[in-house]
């Protein structure tokens, strides 16, 4: 599954750079405003942070929201305490687009992040012309020779790479080509199966100064405090946010993960 979606992304970005070719997408990108700085945005503090997601459909769940107005939906999560937004922008099985992140960076201060499955040069420059401060790379989707280069011209490009890792070997291949930005996902891409505990056994061997970020099985506040007890920065939250009233759901999960991170533990639901 996570090849036929990288295949399918890279396709889709194919047919636009017959329309806008690299060289008019890297002059957009670089006249755009600075990025803003997603690792001071997302820095360790007193308690979690949360990447407020906004997400229409996944492959696994199908349907969530139809979120006609992305913007307003950034809004209400940055009203609600967000430190940053993620914006599904593949089309076929997400429902998103790069127009949802151009409307959702005109709308919020926060950091935004560039949810798709980025494997070319082309797809790292046209998220910022759309003004992506983030760009998600899948170190399972990626050669290590390509995650590389797209980590270091993301970099270059001013944004900030949130690399996400799915096992210890994966997390080392993040820490290779020195990520300050790591995601430990709980769903497997290949599978779609959960593993909310994949966090809690990955967290110590991301080294400090790195920011951890938990993805995915979020819920209730209980998860939530399931992964700040792991030792999680930042958690990553998409489905529960689309589907309730996304500034009281902000407020209840805030509110659970305001205990300090700890390297070890878990909570139990």
């Amino acid at each position: 599954m996570l090849a036929d979606l990288t295949a399918g992304a890279v396709e889709d970005a194919q047919a636009r750079e017959a329309v806008r070719d690299l060289a008019a997408v890297e002059k957009a990108a670089l006249v755009r405003p600075a990025a803003r700085d997603a690792l001071v945005a997302l820095a360790p503090a007193d308690r979690v942070k949360i990447i407020a997601e906004v997400k229409r459909a996944s492959p696994s769940r199908g349907d969530l929201a139809d979120i006609p107005d992305p913007a307003l939906q950034a809004r209400l999560y940055e009203q609600g305490g967000a430190s940053a937004i993620s914006v599904l922008t593949e089309g076929r099985r997400f429902k998103g687009s790069l127009a949802d992140l151009e409307a959702v960076r005109t709308e919020v201060g926060v950091p935004v992040l560039r949810k798709d499955f980025i494997a070319t040069e082309y797809q790292v420059l046209e998220a910022r012309a759309a003004g992506a401060d983030l760009v998600l790379l899948i170190v399972a989707a990626l050669e290590q020779d390509v995650l590389d280069r797209l980590h270091t011209l993301t970099r270059e490009l001013g944004m900030t790479p949130l690399v996400e890792t799915h096992s210890a070997a994966e997390v080392d291949r993040a820490l290779g080509i020195d990520a300050r930005l790591i995601g430990v996902n709980a769903r497997d891409l290949s599978t779609f199966a959960l593993d909310r505990d994949l966090f809690g056994r990955l967290s110590d061997r991301i080294p400090a100064g790195v920011v951890k970020v938990a993805e995915s099985a979020v819920l209730e506040p209980a998860d939530v405090a399931h992964y700040r007890a792991a030792g999680a920065d930042v958690v990553l939250i998409g489905e529960a946010l689309v589907t309730g009233d996304p500034v009281a759901t902000l407020t209840a999960f805030l509110e659970a993960g305001s205990m300090p991170a700890s390297s070890k533990g878990s909570t139990t639901r």
